[in-house]
This record gives structure tokens, C-alpha cells and sequence, in this order.
């Protein structure tokens, strides 16, 4: 079952290939370069729950509502990234990220955010692309 991700933003699409950077998409991974260093992010079950903590939600629909509706935060993206950044074994805290460089700035970091929720909750088509 496909799920419908927002299109305002096409923050899913083929167009941003997660795949050129790393990032196994059958195992839910995405890549992304902080300060130089590329960080292989997933959201495992003990990350959706931290997700669910640091947000102040009971679920997380809410936070995938938003992203399907393109009404997300930088707060949405800042946890995300964070959560997929422990899910991939990171030790380091969300202040550890408010000087940090992400390549492609606040866009790339929105697209791995709306990525790894993709790649959570969907299988990969034949191609890899969630």
C-alpha cells in the first residue's frame, strides 16, 4: 500500500533521490550530510517513541498529518532528524544540531525528514524509491 506524502513539497518524490548519498531504503535508511560527515539516519521503534515524546504527541499522526499537508515545522524537522540520527546509533543531543551545517540547508534536511517517515511506514517500490 502506497501512502500519499505532500505534494506542495514533493518532499517524497523520485525527483530527490536519497539513494545517491547512501541510505538503504529497504531497511528504512536515509543519508545525510551534517558538518561534512555523512550520518545514515532510521527510525527505529525507540526513536518513534522518543519522536512521539520530544513532540508532545500521543501518536504520530498528527506529525504525519502535518507533513502530508505541508503544514510542518522546523521543531517537525528538528525532531525527525534527531530521532533518525539515534535510530542510526548517534549519541549527540538536539542542541548538538542548532550550528551545525546540513548539506543542502533547510530543504535537504525537510526532504530527509519527510524520507525517513516515508521510508518508516512504506515499502520501497522495485526501483528503491519509498
Amino acid at each position: 500500500m502506497r501512502s500519499r506524502w505532500p505534494q506542495p513539497v514533493r518532499l517524497a518524490s523520485r525527483r530527490f533521490d536519497m539513494g545517491q548519498s547512501g541510505g538503504n531504503p529497504w531497511a528504512g535508511e536515509v543519508a545525510l550530510q551534517i558538518d561534512g560527515q555523512r550520518h545514515v539516519l532510521k527510525l527505529t521503534l525507540g526513536a518513534l517513541a522518543e519522536l512521539e515524546a520530544s513532540l508532545g504527541e500521543d501518536s504520530l499522526v498528527a506529525l504525519v498529518s502535518r507533513f502530508e499537508g505541508g503544514c510542518f515545522s522546523s521543531r517537525d524537522v528538528l525532531a525527525l532528524i534527531v530521532a533518525g540520527l539515534r535510530g542510526g546509533g548517534w549519541q549527540g543531543a538536539p542542541a548538538d544540531l542548532t550550528s551545525a551545517e546540513i548539506e543542502g540547508g533547510p530543504i535537504a534536511a525537510a526532504r530527509a525528514a519527510a524520507t525517513l517517515l516515508v521510508r518508516a511506514f512504506s515499502l520501497p517500490d522495485a526501483e528503491g524509491a519509498a
